[in-house]
């Protein structure tokens, strides 16, 4: 196939686009650079070292001879050029990441929230739009997030995207299908709960054929691809803004930082590895949606935790310390978390669960690149409300943290 993969720089586009290479597809990235920009902004870089996409992708022809095409293009500002690219290449799937995709980012002030609406609704809606003027028949495979669902339970599991309710009418009772509601924890996540929004038009109105992954967080290095040769690396986030929890719980064990537990601790997430996200994308593309279909929903994760049982793990793991700061965001201090991924499971995935090999793999990478770390910019300081972020601790060193480990 001739693949798309808009957003393919980052830290799931990249290895996806290295894996659909290596399985003999056509590949093509398109990507405005965003990501790189903002780590200019926020004055922090990748933990590991990332040299130019047009090196990276030439990299990957030398190790492979496979060749990767790179456009540079902005799908929510340049949308003529988008619709031009589209009609020229005709592309068979387009995968979906060009998306801001940090919470505490988009929370930081009234600009970034803004520039996340801006930059994501657009990019999606004007994508979708684009598809319909052009009329080619390509699969969307969008990364959404499991942050749509919010982190409140009923002490049900999370369906795949949709829900039967049964409602009163005046001549009787009736059932309906209805997607799972929403109820985002952040601007970013706003924003993908409004992406479901312009999907299911699109597939209802135009026939576009969709698959919305909503995904859980994602933890890891490597792939087999990226393993190829040492430039090939993966960008790896350890900031208070884009850092994922559990790669920075990982990352301050291995340069001695105590392991930050916003709150309780007590908020259950779900997780992916990075190797299973990509896997989970390969399985989306080979069991497409026919014209005239609902949007295929797919929950992909393949685990739940704890933050604090995470923590606690880690410590044990590696002789950490553990310091209990106060917690950025507004939300509950406790969820439970059940979710449903039986598809991704029917279609072969077999999951990758929290192996302590591969924790380790984080800790010598954090280990190998330490000197490439600001330990100033590993506190999360981004607020929910002005009342939070001024409770957030902001010591660089942590010696001000209280250790309860």
């Amino acid at each position: 196939m001739k693949i798309a993969i808009l957003g393919g720089d980052g830290f799931v586009g990249w290895p996806t686009t290295l894996h659909l290479s290596n399985l003999g597809h056509e590949v093509h990235i398109v990507d405005n650079l965003s990501r790189r920009w903002i780590d200019t902004e926020l004055g922090v870089q990748s933990l590991t070292p990332m040299d130019s996409i047009q090196e990276r992708c030439r990299i990957w022809h030398d190790v492979t001879g496979r060749r990767i095409r790179f456009h540079l293009l902005d799908l929510a500002k340049e949308y003529e050029r988008l619709k031009q690219w589209l009609a020229e290449e005709k592309p068979d799937a387009i995968i979906h990441f060009a998306e801001q995709r940090a919470a505490p980012y988009s929370m930081k002030t009234d600009r970034h929230k803004v520039y996340t609406v801006d930059n994501n609704v657009s990019a999606t809606h004007n994508l979708l739009a684009a598809m319909v003027e052009t009329g080619i028949d390509a699969h969307l495979v969008h990364l959404g997030t499991m942050g749509v669902y919010g982190y409140s339970s009923v002490g049900a599991p999370i369906p795949e995207g949709y829900l039967d309710v049964e409602i009163d009418t005046p001549s009787g009772k009736k059932e309906q299908e209805i997607l799972y509601p929403t109820k985002p924890g952040s601007v970013y996540h706003m924003t993908k709960s409004l992406d479901q929004i312009l999907f299911q038009f699109y597939a209802q109105n135009d026939g576009l054929r969709i698959t919305d992954l909503h995904q859980g967080i994602v933890w890891g290095t490597h792939t087999d691809q990226t393993r190829k040769h040492e430039q090939l690396v993966n960008r790896f986030d350890y900031d208070g803004d884009y850092g994922t929890v559990l790669n920075r719980f990982l990352i301050q064990a291995a340069i001695g930082y105590p392991l930050t537990v916003h709150g309780t601790g007590g908020q259950t997430r779900a997780f992916i590895h990075i190797r299973d996200s990509v896997r989970c994308i390969e399985l989306a593309l080979g069991d497409a949606p026919k014209a005239g279909e609902r949007v295929r929903i797919f929950n992909q994760m393949t685990e739940t935790h704890r933050v604090r049982d995470l923590a606690e793990m880690i410590a044990k793991m590696t002789g950490a310390k553990i310091a209990n700061l106060p917690n950025p965001r507004k939300e509950a201090p406790e969820n439970d978390l059940i979710v449903k991924n039986d598809q991704f499971l029917a279609l072969g995935l077999d999951p990758t669960t929290l192996e302590e090999g591969l924790l380790d793999e984080v800790v010598e990478v954090a280990r190998k690149y330490a000197y490439r770390i600001d330990r100033s910019r590993v506190p999360a300081v981004s607020g929910w409300t002005k009342e939070l972020g001024a409770k957030v601790e902001r010591d660089p060193e942590g010696k001000a943290l209280k250790s309860v480990s």
